[in-house]
């Protein structure tokens, strides 16, 4: 008896969900009219926005062509340990942006790390915002904060981010104008190439920078000593011989001499650093450059389009299923009287 009663019951809920699946169809159909009307309104609403906004000029539009430009670097880690990155920072006084960069002692730290610690420092914002007079913009006359709102005008169109499996280190900028996209990128990699050796983080390059002038020190000392033999020389010539010019002429010949050994043990120093620096791959190095984009990055027309029409499928039937259901509640007496009561 149980078992029938319990056969009963679940063909009466199969019923009943059959019935209101077929209710649910029937205000979709009832209101099919107004479900195509809503719906190809908003997909042409969709493509009149769309052209609209092309037709526009860029400035002024509403949805312009957005254009990327993009630099990618590599940022040598293999040479950075936690101490050596942390000393570099230190010796070139910069040691207090170490916490704020994650960089410690430990050896987790990277040179990459630093760079895009970089890229969101104010520093770095503030260097592009003077470079291209952003302040000049007629979106920043009446603001209240302009260095605030110029940094984060900067921050929201320029991302920088590490592909962990190449290890390139890429700066992107987004605006309507390409050419000016490529020209903040570039500025971006000079910037960062210029505070890497700021920091003093690719030792190589230091040495050699530093050889580079201490020989052109030497072999301007050793032209000068060569002029002042040459005069002796002729006023010897001329008949002026007395013991004193030849002491001196003894001393400049030991000091050219001392000069030119100096120069000689810098020269082979500077020759073996390049050498080793030939096999070595520096921290900081450029492998492309940014070009003018030729192709819009955004935004999706296309897609916009497609995502207004869906939406306004889902409004439509919304609409069909809350007008059905004021409907009822109209033709419901009981449910007026509720309301009437309420009121």
């Amino acid at each position: 008896m149980e078992k029938n009663e319990t056969i009963e019951a679940i063909e009466k809920k199969d019923k009943d969900e059959e019935i209101s699946l077929l209710d649910l169809f029937a205000v979709l159909l009832k209101y099919k009219k107004m479900i195509i009307a809503v719906t190809l309104s908003g997909m042409l609403l969709a493509v009149i926005i769309s052209i609209i906004s092309l037709k526009m000029k860029p400035e002024k539009s509403f949805l312009p062509n957005v254009y990327t430009s993009s630099a990618n670097m590599i940022i040598n880690d293999s040479k950075s340990s936690g101490g050596s990155l942390m000393s570099a920072l230190t010796s070139s006084g910069l040691g207090s942006i170490a916490g704020l960069a994650g960089i410690s002692s430990s050896a987790g730290s990277t040179y990459s790390s630093l760079a895009l610690y970089l890229t969101t420092s104010n520093p770095f914002l503030d260097a592009i915002v003077q470079n291209f007079n952003i302040l000049g913009r007629k979106e920043f006359e009446k603001s209240k904060f302009p260095k605030s709102d110029s940094r984060e005008f900067i921050k929201k169109n320029l991302t920088s981010s590490i592909d962990s499996d190449s290890g390139v280190f890429t700066i992107s900028y987004k605006d309507i104008d390409p050419v000016f996209a490529r020209d903040v990128v570039n500025f971006a990699v000079d910037w960062l190439s210029a505070r890497f050796d700021e920091l003093g983080v690719d030792q190589n390059k230091i040495k050699k920078e530093n050889l580079e002038k201490n020989m052109e020190l030497s072999f301007q000392e050793i032209q000068r000593l060569q002029n002042q033999t040459n005069h002796v020389a002729s006023s010897v010539s001329n008949g002026n011989y007395i013991p004193s010019i030849a002491l001196t002429t003894t001393k400049i010949q030991m000091e050219l001499t001392a000069q030119q050994e100096v120069y000689k043990q810098l020269k082979t120093q500077y020759e073996l650093l390049r050498v080793q620096m030939q096999s070595e791959s520096p921290v900081f190095q450029i492998i492309e450059r940014p070009e003018v984009a030729d192709k819009k990055s955004g935004p999706s027309r296309g897609k916009l389009c497609i995502i207004i029409t869906f939406a306004s499928v889902f409004i439509s039937i919304f609409l069909a299923f809350l007008l059905n259901a004021i409907t009822n509640i109209k033709n419901d007496p009981e449910a007026m009287g509720k309301l009437k009561l309420k009121k």
